[in-house]
């Protein structure tokens, strides 16, 4: 709901002030209106955490010493395939690809992701009425919210969960509820699998205004890919309740050590309630195109195609063509079999580090994330922490702390968890390893100095 602005109020309402001003200021001269905040914002803004200060913002680059290596955010420090970023370039030379695309997406990347997901899917997917090109993964969420919530409709997220999910289901009416992971009790290293869901949980969770169930797998933050039985297990309740299955699939590309990545709207009964999403950004390494897709049943898509029509009309047509480039020639070359080696190695860099401190950490299945358990790492009482770390989870403070000390940065965990569960996160820390080799080393030296923060 939009909060109502009265203007002729607010005028009065400013006068008045300026009649104070001028009052108080000696020989009648007058200060200048105040007109930073003549309007006020959308009440809605006051939800989903959009106000508060954002991790990404406190665990800047610009906030953190010149020379920290980011393992926080999970963005690549290589470029793209070179035969992707030249599709880029021949279609910034053309002229249909410097122009609207429709709505859908541009033909050429919809027949691709149709070629590339038909087998997945074990179906012929229809370029028409099941495929919808987005301005992101991010943007194509948003327009299922949009089109799909109304006013105190409920959407069940596994914590921890992508931050994101949180805004864009509150300024679309809905309430988040929260079901948590639950992570291994045992120290050492464990596997995302160990966190487990527990399906009685989910169940209590669902009432009569539950609208839909996001599904990430594999999942940011933890690296979990979830499995056959456990997707059943969502699906059956899915099919019972009548609820949209909303399946973040944006990392399929990244599973590890053969584990299956199965995909919940192949289940019996779940290509009608499920919509699938994709990355080109997360699968080509070009996290700043924003280009990603949906895939579901025309009941689904027909409906978010009208939000995103409005929303954004378009998806930015020249890397449009670089996606479906990237879609067309990637068996071919064997890219994403060659793309899961190279990453396998990026992530022991960091294991084998967190191995010979004798740190708790979850070995992941998918994904390019490692949570790390930084319960024990010990800091000073009377650290200066900024005010942004102070009055957060210990986790917001550690993360700084290593920051700052070893020059390696990290995200804290408890920010992908609703305040109740805040404390299940506090004990870990996020590091992305979708850098390259070299600067993975660096940070893996750098942390070895941890050894003596280790209580």
């Amino acid at each position: 709901m939009w909060a109502r602005v009265l203007l002729p109020r607010q005028r009065l309402v400013s006068n008045n002030h300026l009649r104070r001003a001028i009052m108080s200021v000696p020989n009648g001269a007058s200060k200048p209106q105040d007109r930073s905040n003549l309007v006020p914002f959308s009440s809605r803004l006051k939800e989903g955490r959009a106000l508060a200060e954002d991790v990404w913002s406190i665990y800047n680059v610009a906030n953190l010493p010149s020379d920290c290596i980011n393992l926080g955010q999970g963005y690549m420090n290589f470029a793209p395939p070179k035969w992707v970023s030249e599709a880029a370039n021949t279609a910034l030379q053309g002229i249909a690809e410097n122009h609207y695309s429709h709505p859908k997406g541009r033909m050429r990347l919809r027949q691709a992701i149709k070629a590339h997901y038909s087998p997945q899917f074990n179906r012929e997917l229809d370029v028409e009425s099941e495929i919808l090109v987005t301005s992101g993964a991010n943007e194509g969420q948003y327009s299922v919210f949009v089109a799909f919530l109304e006013q105190g409709d409920e959407v069940i997220m596994f914590e921890p969960f992508f931050d994101q999910y949180l805004p864009s289901v509150t300024f679309n009416g809905g309430k988040p509820v929260y079901v948590p992971l639950h992570p291994p009790k045992t120290e050492g290293k464990n596997t995302s699998n160990e966190w487990t869901i527990d399906l009685a949980e989910l169940r209590s969770a669902i009432t009569s205004r539950t609208k839909m169930i996001i599904v990430n797998t594999p999942h940011n933050p933890v690296g979990k890919v979830f499995t056959r039985k456990e997707l059943e297990g969502i699906a059956a309740l899915a099919e019972e309740f009548n609820l949209i299955v909303m399946s973040d699939e944006v990392y399929d590309c990244l599973t590890f050590d053969g584990k299956e990545h199965v995909r919940i709207a192949t289940l019996p009964g779940m290509w009608d309630r499920t919509v699938t999403v994709g990355s080109a950004g997360k699968a080509f390494c070009a996290t700043g195109w924003r280009v990603g897709w949906l895939i579901g049943p025309p009941s689904i898509i027909r409906p978010t195609l009208a939000a995103t029509t409005r929303i954004v009309f378009c998806t930015t047509s020249p890397l449009q063509e670089a996606a479906a480039a990237g879609l067309e020639q990637a068996e071919q070359r064997g890219y994403f079999a060659k793309q899961r080696a190279e990453y396998a190695e990026r992530r022991k860099i960091l294991t084998d580090a967190f191995d010979k401190l004798g740190l708790t950490y979850t070995l992941p299945e998918g994904s390019y994330f490692i949570l790390l358990d930084i319960s024990n790492v010990k800091f000073p009482d009377d650290y200066p922490f900024p005010a942004s770390v102070l009055g957060r989870g210990r986790d917001f403070r550690a993360c700084w702390f290593i920051a700052i000390e070893l020059g390696v940065s990290s995200i804290p965990v408890s920010e992908f968890y609703c305040e109740e569960h805040a404390n299940i996160g506090e004990a870990y820390a996020r590091f992305a390893f979708c850098k390259d080799t070299d600067t993975l080393k660096r940070a893996a030296e750098r942390l070895q100095k941890l050894k003596n923060y280790i209580q």
